[in-house]
């Protein structure tokens, strides 16, 4: 498993969680760390991202809700969900475009649940 995404739950519309995800010392060079997330019965779809640089990008349904962040050193990508809505809830994947195994590619994680109730 090159990410290992954690911190969904259940919580209550207007509440908070904090998503984790640790990439793999294997993976090098990383340029760009993300979320997606998958509602069900619905597509993936990017949440936001963050560059090695700092530069973000947010999903407008998201924007001024979450706010995505990292830890270059440790390989690391968060990110702070506020003000949940039941319209939340999907798995959320992160992902990482760096260089494994010679291979430079983009690698995910598992998914972690993130389940709002009205």
């Amino acid at each position: 498993v090159q990410l290992q995404a954690s911190g969904g739950g259940l919580v209550q519309a207007g509440g908070s969680l904090r998503l984790s995800c640790a990439a793999s010392e294997s993976i090098f060079s990383i340029s760009v760390m993300g979320w997606y997330r998958r509602a069900p019965g619905q597509q993936r779809e990017l949440v936001a991202y963050i560059t090695s640089g700092g530069n973000t990008n947010y999903a407008s349904s998201v924007k001024g809700r979450f706010t995505i962040s990292s830890d270059n050193a440790k390989k690391m990508v968060y990110l702070q969900m506020n003000s949940l809505k039941p319209e939340d809830t999907a798995v959320y994947y992160c992902n990482a475009e760096g260089e494994y195994d010679s291979d430079y590619a983009t690698y995910w994680g598992q998914g972690t649940l993130v389940t709002v109730s009205s």
